[in-house]
């Protein structure tokens, strides 16, 4: 069975304009972030080492330790709440319904017995606190019961009474999601809270419509509304101990609370101040400092007196060439780690105790990572694309190694590299090939085709050929020049081309594989293979050319040999969706395939289709990139952004 050997994470979904929530667990030093619908755990310390939880039904927003670490709360656009095990498969609990709208942050209290979310909603349903465990009603019930006078008794049973409509609240495991308080005070979307971390309990809100309240509790009552801000108030948090708030906003101020009462005590000085938008604040873990990011690209770490004012202690030079998707919008201060987020997600981590230490960064895809290519000279080197145009380049053991930045950053649809090259396709019409230098992309040419490609297939003995296929025909390229465009009279799925050169294999929208000799700059058919009951959507060489094999949109596979054309494996009929890409073992052994289904199945050549290997949730949403990098390892890239790396065990 293949084992999950490395996983190279996405990044985190950001939003120009917004702040994002990044947040973790002191104790063993992870943190979490949303991409999608999916929620995923990384590791400080092991950048390899990576959990994902993907059963959000909607976008994930935000997610949150508990203060144990045990269990994660994480939210998502439908307003939903979804409670579940840290560890052992991320073991769901419980599902709260908790606003009619997106969920922009949450935070559990101290004791891990509630949780107040926050974002938007119908009316002014904005805010909502609610039980997370009823362990608190046991506890309320038990202090009620040892009260020692009858109006402690009183309110406490009326208290409880309201937390719990029957007594089989007590006895379950987890509770139904019962209010703890009503949240009145806001007119537009409140896009951070915060709970105050040590007894008497508070809950602070902020959002659109600049102000920020405060709430006294429980139950959570209303207590009064502080505008201080000019701007959307967009992000708000208590001080580990509970002394004071701090609440960031986008007319580039920050404002400091005192924790219990709730009355202004300080602002952070605007002498060498953020220049713009500050998205998210993040305290130390004494409360004596504090981190902030914003949209001038920059981090500053403050210290914070007593009295509460802020002065700037250093400016934090992150990475980045100036550009738009080097804005800041996302931090976190943990332990001695400073985690920093950029729009364009790449994430940075200074160290505390040495803030003049360069910080490590790393980044990864943020959309759906359609094509993935190793290089032949170093099997070890991965580059993954996505749509977005980004280039990754991952090295096995290493993980996260640089992105290739183009001087054209387009889009990618097509993609393929050979040695010294990559070539690429997108939405404009238009073919790149670009050299590679190093780590880095060189000079690059182009040229337009006249007609949006479906399909780029390169020769490696001969790299400067190339088929693309179009809507009704195909385009042959030397380098950057047209050889010949050829209408074929029937639409084209998918498109490969031999590796000397001397043959195309062209499928089509009714399922038929057309063979093609190519001379010069003429194709001249040479039989046409009907087995495919659905629209042709890839088609790939074996290595020694012995072989081919085709996928379709109808979910079936066909192992083909090449000398006599007939079938070599027949029924791989066993994914349940359309199959997007394939991809044969150096040895010829085996061919794996990647599909919506978000399986990947692998076929030893020489035994029944029977026999595969599936390797079920590869990738949530599909599976749209598939490699082998030697004869016993896979990687593949899809939906979820991530690029993984499975190990096959002999059986």
């Amino acid at each position: 069975m293949p084992e999950l050997s490395e996983t190279y994470a996405c990044v985190p979904s950001t939003e120009r304009g917004r702040g994002i929530i990044i947040s973790g667990d002191p104790k063993s030093n992870a943190i979490l972030y949303t991409n999608g619908r999916s929620v995923i755990i990384r590791y400080l310390h092991k950048p390899l080492e990576v959990s994902i939880y993907g059963e959000h039904a909607y976008q994930a927003t935000v997610a949150r330790f508990s203060p144990n670490g045990e269990w994660i709360a994480s939210a998502d656009v439908s307003g939903a709440v979804r409670i579940w095990g840290t560890h052992n498969d991320h073991v769901l609990k419980k599902e709260f319904r908790v606003l009619s709208g997106r969920i922009d942050d949450l935070q559990w209290s101290a004791d891990g017995m509630r949780i107040v979310a926050s974002g938007d909603g119908k009316g002014k349903s904005f805010v909502r606190a609610f039980i997370a465990s009823t362990k608190f009603c046991i506890k309320v019930y038990h202090t009620t019961m040892t009260a020692k006078t009858d109006r402690v008794r009183k309110e406490g049973l009326q208290f409880a009474k309201r937390l719990s409509s029957n007594r089989s609240t007590l006895a379950a495991g987890w509770d139904s999601g019962s209010n703890v308080g009503e949240f009145d005070g806001h007119s537009k979307r409140v896009l951070s809270c915060a709970f105050k971390p040590t007894r008497p309990f508070r809950i602070v809100t902020c959002g659109e419509d600049f102000l920020v309240n405060f709430y006294e509790g429980p139950p959570f009552k209303f207590k009064q509304s502080l505008r201080h801000h000019s701007n959307f108030v967009n992000c708000i948090r208590y001080s580990p101990d509970g002394s004071k708030i701090i609440s960031v906003s986008s007319d580039k101020k920050g404002v400091i609370y005192d924790g219990k009462a709730g009355e202004k005590i300080g602002e952070l000085s605007s002498e060498d101040g953020h220049k713009g938008s500050i998205y998210a604040v993040s305290w130390s873990p004494d409360s004596k400092q504090v981190l902030t990011v914003s949209a001038d690209k920059s981090a500053k770490v403050w210290e914070i007196s007593e009295d509460g004012d802020g002065k700037v202690m250093k400016t934090l030079a992150c990475p980045g060439s100036g550009g738009v998707e080097d804005m800041l919008v996302g931090c976190l201060w943990q332990n001695d780690h400073l985690v920093t987020i950029s729009l364009g997600g790449t994430i940075s981590i200074f160290s505390a105790s040495d803030l003049d230490k360069a910080p490590l960064s790393f980044s990864g895809h943020m959309k759906n990572v359609n094509s993935l290519a190793v290089l032949k000279s170093d099997p070890r080197v991965i580059l993954s694309t996505s749509y977005d145009g980004l280039i990754i380049k991952w090295i096995q053991g290493i993980g996260y190694s640089g992105r290739l930045e183009r001087k054209e950053n387009s889009q990618i649809k097509c993609f393929a590299a050979v040695e010294g090259e990559i070539v690429s396709s997108g939405f404009d019409n238009k073919i790149w090939r670009i050299s590679l230098q190093g780590d880095q992309c060189g000079d690059g040419d182009c040229i337009d085709i006249g007609s949006q490609p479906k399909d780029l297939s390169l020769s490696p003995l001969s790299p400067k050929l190339a088929l693309v296929s179009t809507e009704l025909g195909v385009v042959l390229l030397h380098g950057t020049k047209v050889v010949s465009t050829i209408n074929l009279g029937f639409p084209v799925a998918a498109s490969a081309i031999s590796p000397d050169g001397s043959e195309a294999i062209i499928g089509g929208q009714d399922g038929k594989l057309h063979i093609y000799s190519v001379t010069g700059d003429t194709l001249n058919e040479e039989a046409v293979l009907e087995k495919h009951r659905g629209a042709i959507t890839v088609i790939r060489y074996s290595p020694d050319v012995s072989m081919f094999a085709s996928g379709d949109v109808n979910r079936e596979a066909v192992v083909w040999d090449r000398a006599t054309r007939e079938v070599k494996v027949k029924n791989m009929l066993y994914h349940t969706a359309r199959i997007n890409c394939m991809a044969w073992s150096p040895d010829n052994s085996m061919v794996a395939t990647g599909s919506l289904d978000t399986c990947i199945i692998i076929y030893e050549i020489d035994k029944p289709a029977s026999s595969r290997v599936t390797i079920k949730g590869a990738h949530l949403g599909g599976v749209y990139g598939i490699a082998f990098t030697d004869d016993t390892s896979v990687v593949s890239s899809g939906e979820d952004a991530c690029v993984r790396v499975w190990k096959l065990t002999t059986q």
